[in-house]
Formats: structure tokens, sequence, C-alpha cells
């Protein structure tokens, strides 16, 4: 009985792991045609370059805020490192990512798909 009463506990627990997943969770292609992955990262969702001259690195730390929007920071390694505000847009297979200044009034944003 107590072994039933385990497995069915650790089923549930795996089962509500998985609807937790993020639809923004996975990897995707850059405009550079390099992969990057995100994932989960404590309450936010960390993006991490696959391959490239940046392989391994984070470039980017969000939150989900609601509809398909994220909004977190962003690093720029063309820039020496440079973290800036940054927001995301899912819509489909296709994320825009930007990192911003001045609070958000110039963006610049490149869009990855789904890999």
């Amino acid at each position: 009985m107590r072994s039933l009463l385990a497995a069915t506990l650790l089923a549930l627990a795996a089962s509500t792991g998985a609807a937790r997943a993020d639809p923004i969770e996975g990897t995707w292609r850059m405009p550079s045609g390099n992969n990057a992955t995100i994932a989960a990262c404590g309450a936010e969702f960390c993006l991490t370059y696959v391959n490239g001259p940046n392989a391994g690195q984070t470039f980017g730390r969000m939150k989900a805020t609601g509809n398909g929007r994220y909004e977190g920071t962003v690093t720029d390694y063309t820039r020496g490192g440079r973290e800036f505000s940054g927001k995301g847009t899912l819509s489909g297979n296709s994320l825009s990512v930007s990192g911003c200044v001045l609070g958000g009034l110039i963006c610049r944003s490149q869009e990855l798909t789904r890999g």
C-alpha cells in the first residue's frame, strides 16, 4: 500500500512539473545561425548561448509578465558585455528579444525562431 502511494505521489509530482513548463523554454535559433536555450533558473528564465563565440554564456534573464511577454535584462557581448534592460515577446514559434536604454524608449531587437 505504501509503495502504491509513493508511486502515485511521484507520478503526480512529475506531471505537475511538466505542466509548469513555460512556452518560452526550449532551443531557439538566432539570426546569426547560432542556437540559444531558454530554461528556468529560479523565478526567471535564463537565455544561454549554445554554440558560437559566446557558447555557454548567459545573455539574458527574464520573468514572465503575462500574455507572452517577458521583462528583465539582456547582455550584449559585442559591446563589452554591457547589460541593458530587456524585454521579450513570444508569438507562436517566434520570440522577439530587445535590449533597451532610456527607460525603453530606444530598443534594439532580434527575432529568434524555435529550433
